[in-house]
C-alpha cells in the first residue's frame, strides 16, 4: 500500500450560525500569522518536501498512474505526528481499497504562497503526472497579496503543467477568506478560483476546508490545522471531485 490547512463586533446575541462563522474568521486570521512564521524556514521545508516527493516517486511503478497534490500546509499535513495522516495519504488508502492503480504524491509545503509554488513547479514536474491537484492561494489572500498577482501565479502554474503534459487532468482547490479583508477583496479572491477553473476547463473544489474550517474539534490545538479526523473530511471533499476524473 502506498502512503503518500478586526472582526466586526456582533452587537446582538450571536446565533449558532454566527458563532460558526466567527470561529472560521478567527481560524483564517490565525493561519496567516503562523504561515508568516513558516516562511522563514522555506529552504529547510523545501528540502524536506523534496525528500518526500523523491521517496514517493521511487515507490511509483510504470504500471501506476500518479496523482500529485501540490499545495501548502493543508496538503503537507502540518502538525500531524505522522504525515501519512494528511489528506493525500487518506486518498491513497481510499484508492487502494478500490483496487485502483494510482499512487498519490504529497507535494505540500507549509507556508507556501502561489509565488513559491510557481518557483518550484518545474522541479516537481520531473515525473509524469496524470492528475494534478492544485491547492494554493490561502497564504496570498491572508497576507493581502494583490489579487492580480495571485491570479497570474496560479495561471502560470497551470500553464507549466499543461506544457509539460497536455493530458494531465488538473483539479483546482478553492479557498475562502474572512470578511475583515474587505468585501470586494474576499469576493474577488473567491472568484479567482471559479474564473480560472472556467477559463482553463478545470475541475473545481469550491472550498477545500468545507465542514472543517473554524470547527474546534476538527482542528489541532492551534485552532488552524486539521486534526486526523479533519483531514479525513478534507479527503472526502477532495474525493467528491477526484472520483469524477479517476479511471478504473
Amino acid at each position: 500500500m502506498y502512503k503518500a490547512k478586526n472582526i466586526q463586533t456582533f452587537l446582538n446575541a450571536p446565533t449558532l450560525i454566527e458563532w460558526k462563522f466567527l470561529k472560521f474568521c478567527y481560524f483564517m486570521m490565525a493561519l496567516v500569522v503562523l504561515s508568516c512564521g513558516d516562511s522563514s524556514n522555506t529552504k529547510n521545508k523545501f528540502e524536506e518536501v523534496s525528500a518526500v516527493e523523491s521517496n514517493s516517486t521511487l515507490e511509483a511503478t510504470s504500471t501506476k498512474k500518479t496523482i500529485l497534490c501540490f499545495g501548502d500546509s493543508i496538503t503537507a499535513g502540518y502538525g500531524l505526528d505522522d504525515s501519512n495522516d494528511a489528506f493525500p495519504s487518506v486518498l491513497q488508502t481510499k484508492i487502494d481499497s478500490l483496487g485502483l492503480d494510482y499512487v498519490v504524491v504529497n507535494s505540500g509545503l507549509s507556508g507556501e504562497t502561489t509565488a513559491g509554488g510557481r518557483s518550484r513547479i518545474q522541479w516537481v514536474l520531473n515525473q509524469m503526472i496524470d492528475i494534478f491537484i492544485l491547492e494554493l492561494g490561502a497564504n496570498d489572500g491572508l497576507r493581502g497579496v494583490p489579487l492580480a498577482e495571485t491570479r497570474a501565479n496560479l495561471q502560470a502554474i497551470i500553464d507549466v503543467v499543461r506544457e509539460k503534459n497536455p493530458n494531465t487532468t488538473i483539479i483546482l482547490a478553492g479557498m475562502e477568506l474572512p470578511p475583515n479583508m474587505g468585501q470586494d477583496y474576499t469576493s474577488e479572491f473567491r472568484s479567482i478560483f471559479v474564473d480560472l477553473a472556467k477559463k482553463n476547463n478545470l475541475k473545481l473544489i469550491p472550498f477545500i476546508l468545507k465542514d472543517v474550517g473554524g470547527i474546534a474539534e476538527l482542528n489541532q490545538s492551534d485552532g488552524i490545522h486539521p486534526t486526523i479526523e479533519g483531514h479525513k473530511i478534507v479527503a472526502n471533499t477532495v474525493w467528491e471531485t477526484l472520483e469524477t476524473v479517476i479511471n478504473p
